[in-house]
C-alpha cells in the first residue's frame, strides 16, 4: 500500500501500472505526487515552486523561439 507523503490517504497504486516520471494527485489532499520510483513505488510530492519554474522554463522557450523571429521585424520598426 503506497501512502501520499503529504497526508499518509492510502493510494491505490499498481507497480505494474505506473511509469517513473508519472504524475498522480492525491484524492484527498489533491496534491500533485512525482512517481521517483517503480518497485517499490515511491512518490514525492512536486512543490508549487518546481511546477512553477518549469512553467517559466517552457515559456521561456516559447518566447526566445518566438522573440528570434519576430526580432527582425522589429528592428526595421524601430528604424522607421
Amino acid at each position: 500500500m503506497v501512502r501520499c507523503p503529504e497526508c499518509a490517504a492510502a493510494l491505490d497504486v499498481d507497480e505494474d501500472e505506473v511509469e517513473e516520471g508519472e504524475i498522480l494527485s492525491c484524492p484527498e489532499c489533491e496534491i500533485d505526487l512525482e512517481v521517483v520510483q517503480t518497485q517499490p513505488v515511491q512518490l514525492n510530492v512536486i512543490s508549487d515552486e518546481e511546477e512553477m519554474e518549469e512553467e517559466e522554463a517552457e515559456e521561456e522557450e516559447e518566447l526566445g523561439e518566438d522573440f528570434d523571429e519576430e526580432e527582425p521585424e522589429e528592428r526595421e520598426g524601430d528604424e522607421e
